[in-house]
């Protein structure tokens, strides 16, 4: 028998379209941010990267609470949509704020400026509308097919939102006025489309009741109210949910020092404008290969082997660009970009289906309903991973001996360190997580904890 559907198309490409609102916050913040400290305001890049670190103490903290009291909310709206709602306008105040450091202010003041409102972005507003933006995938939907149809769509508009800003980002810079008025400019635009897509976005879905939801149990367990402490250990007795976090740390790394391409881009390779064609080599194929994840998933019945097998085809290809790279080829670096890309794609599109499973797996064997609190991992990857990563990225800088504000040429020493962020540390993420990949068969543990007792 056909597995039941629960979405429309419009449910599922209003899902997908909320990540345009999030990526105009993400891929904004991850490309830009330190070359527009850097460069424009004149910030040094080792302070800035350990007010990003410290920063990351309020993260983790913040992610596991709002997941608890998400799984908790009960309105007309459903558990995560309000949460996914409201906390998105936050966001929008706090980019905004973050382009907008007053020139006139001291460094002291500038940098307590940037740190206040990175901190509200990222451990408060942030993290309430992602943990609840990924939830809806276990919420909306108890469809398998769906659920990687939902990641696909997602990622689709992720990485189409990103390949966009990365393309005209510097051009509108430069468009009104290559200062830091022309930031804070581009950030408002950014800011409206988001709140404007993220608002469709809420509004095309609705969630499941609460009991077409639950599953059958493995395990004969009552069910229970929790406290947040209770949360926490189910999460960390879940092999899953600690491997699934493990792979975003990784992938938010990975794309952190892909980020450092606008230094690589601007300084290494002599032309910035570059950087649209390399944001075009990472997302294009991604692009493509997402719209035919599903189909590959349902003919293959799962995601085990087609997710490591993709990320191990990434290794290789990354691994090929740092040759290509070294020969001066930047056409090979081009097309071997695009095939590492293709390699991650599977991943991308089903890992919020993944999580959805490992959220399963804790049900099964616990009683215990906690798709908030799992997807925490999805906010906590992203912040922590993403954030150290650009923290990481300014201390080498500094550590090589980086010139702030804007000036043609850097030093050798900074040469040398661009291309082992740019290159080298990318290629070894992708070998760490193809090994976490093979050791990520929830559907099959799953399916046995199904099977008919004797």
């Amino acid at each position: 028998m056909a597995e039941k559907r629960y979405l429309k198309w419009y449910n599922k490409v209003g899902y997908g379209s909320g990540d345009i609102a999030g990526n105009v916050v993400y891929a904004f913040l991850t490309f830009f941010v330190m070359i527009y400290l850097s460069d424009t305001i004149g910030l040094n890049t080792g302070i800035v990267g350990t007010l990003m670190a410290v920063s990351k103490i309020f993260d983790g903290v913040s992610d596991v609470i709002l997941g608890s009291l998400i799984d908790k909310t009960k309105t007309k709206m459903g558990k995560a949509r309000p949460w996914m709602l409201w906390p998105y306008l936050g966001c929008g105040v706090c980019l905004f704020a973050i382009f907008s450091i007053p020139t006139s202010w001291g460094q002291t003041a500038q940098y307590a400026f940037f740190f206040i409102f990175y901190v509200m972005l990222n451990a408060g507003f942030y993290t309430a509308n992602n943990i609840a933006y990924s939830a809806l995938t276990a919420l909306i939907t108890k469809n398998e097919n769906e659920r990687v149809q939902l990641g696909s769509l997602r990622f689709v508009f992720a990485f189409t939102t990103s390949t966009i800003i990365q393309a005209v980002t510097f051009g509108l810079v430069e468009h009104f006025g290559n200062d830091a008025a022309a930031w804070r400019i581009v950030a408002l635009i950014y800011v409206i489309i988001g709140i404007i897509s993220h608002t469709v976005s809420v509004l095309s879905m609705k969630e499941l009741p609460e009991d077409e939801i639950e599953a059958k149990k493995a395990v004969d367990a009552p069910e229970e109210k929790y406290t947040l402490r209770e949360a926490v250990g189910l999460l960390v007795k879940n092999k899953f949910y600690l491997l699934i976090l493990g792979v975003y740390l990784l992938t938010q790394l990975y794309t952190a020092f892909t980020g450092v391409g606008t230094y690589y881009m601007t300084y290494v390779l002599g032309n910035r404008e570059l950087m649209g064609y390399f944001a075009s080599a990472l997302n294009i194929p991604m692009i493509i290969g997402l719209l035919l994840v599903p189909t590959i998933v349902a003919k293959l019945g799962g995601m085990y082997k087609i997710n490591y097998s993709g990320y191990a085809l990434a290794t290789i290809a990354r691994i090929l660009v740092i040759v290509a790279a070294y020969m001066g080829s930047v056409p090979m670096m081009l097309a071997f970009t695009a095939i590492a890309s293709l390699g991650m794609c599977p991943l991308q599109g089903d890992l919020n289906a993944v999580i959805a499973s490992a959220s399963d797996y804790t049900y099964l064997t616990t009683g215990k309903r906690i798709d908030g609190t799992m997807y925490s991992c999805t906010s906590l990857g992203v912040k922590i991973g993403g954030g150290l990563g650009t923290a990481i990225s300014g201390w080498l800088l500094a550590a090589a001996g980086f010139i702030k504000g804007g000036v043609a040429t850097q030093p050798d020493s900074v040469l040398t360190m661009l291309n082992v962020m740019y290159l080298w540390l990318p290629a070894i993420f992708c070998g760490l997580v193809t090994f976490l990949l093979t050791k990520l068969n929830v559907e099959k543990a799953n399916a046995k904890l199904l099977e008919p007792k004797n």
